[in-house]
């Protein structure tokens, strides 16, 4: 399976709560100058020229402050002038401001969707104005982030159900699903007999946020009659799914895949009877031809 950026961001409040309470000390008065983050990813996106890493204070000053910022080869493997540029050395957080941005250019078309690659800035200033315990150094993480193409997301797919694996009476955890747009929904699709034939789904792409690719059911969607699975019916021979509210489900428009965790649940005439689990699903879209070979020789 592809390997996939996880990210990782550390809020300046949650070090601020920290060392308040492991050290029981404040900075009421105090001046340090900080990255908000010191490990976030950051989309790279075609169309967009740069993105914006932030540097705050805790204070405001009635006039510029200016500070250098420089790249540090321990824990950098993204290579500068190839991957990323920086606009500047320098960041100024301008008076009556206390937050300033590293502006940086990411290459494109020279980063690949599977590629971890990533690298440390480090702001170059006076030792008093590092914070104790929070440092001056930053690690950014470069995603590439492709354009959503809901085409992408139409046509046979291969789904791996978690739900298949425990419940299906054949044993098979996978099937070959075929999806398509939505004839009047902006950017959903119709799975047709998704877990099981003659019952459809939709699906919805969150595509507002490059850094939050969710995709998201509509809740109460019938999915199969219980016989199927269960043998016999427990509510009102209803299998119902929507997404998981525990984890999140996410695509991938490079690689035209996504991950789906979907609560499935029974009722009887709207009351509720019980959640049979949450499960994890992959559904993964290929070719026309790969499809046709599939049923041929596998049978799906």
């Amino acid at each position: 399976m592809k390997h996939i950026l996880r990210y990782i961001a550390i809020p300046l409040f949650a070090v601020l709560s920290s060392a308040c309470q492991e050290r029981y000390v404040t900075y009421d008065d105090a001046e340090y100058v900080m990255f908000a983050d010191t490990l976030a990813t950051y989309p790279v996106q075609k169309d967009v020229e740069y993105f914006s890493i932030p540097v705050v204070s805790t204070v405001v000053r009635d006039y510029d402050r200016t500070f250098g910022v420089e790249v540090i080869d321990k824990g950098s493997n993204a290579i500068e002038n190839h991957h990323y540029r920086l606009q500047s050395n320098t960041v100024t957080i301008k008076a009556g401001e206390t937050r300033a941005d590293v502006l940086v250019h990411g290459f494109y078309d020279n980063i690949d969707a599977t590629d971890s690659i990533g690298f440390t800035l480090q702001l170059v200033m006076n030792d008093k104005l590092e914070m104790p315990l929070y440092g001056r150094q930053a690690k950014a993480v470069l995603m590439k982030s492709c354009p959503f193409d809901i085409n992408s997301f139409t046509g046979y797919c291969v789904l791996t159900s978690m739900f298949l694996y425990d419940y299906s009476i054949t044993g098979s955890y996978q099937r070959l699903v075929y999806t398509e747009k939505h004839p009047t929904e902006e950017n959903m699709i119709i799975c047709r007999n998704w877990i099981n034939d003659g019952y459809d789904v939709t699906m919805r792409f969150n595509t507002a946020d490059p850094m939050k690719p969710f995709v998201t059911m509509d809740p109460d969607q019938v999915a199969s009659d219980e016989g199927s699975f269960f043998g016999t019916a427990h509510g009102d021979d209803k299998i119902l799914v929507t997404n998981s509210a525990l984890y999140d489900s996410v695509f991938y428009p490079c690689g035209s895949y996504l991950y789906l965790w979907v609560e499935v649940y029974v009722e009887n005439l709207g009351v509720p009877v019980g959640t049979v689990g949450h499960f994890y699903n992959i559904m993964e879209w290929i070719s026309d031809e790969e499809a046709d070979r599939l049923m041929r020789e596998e049978g799906m």
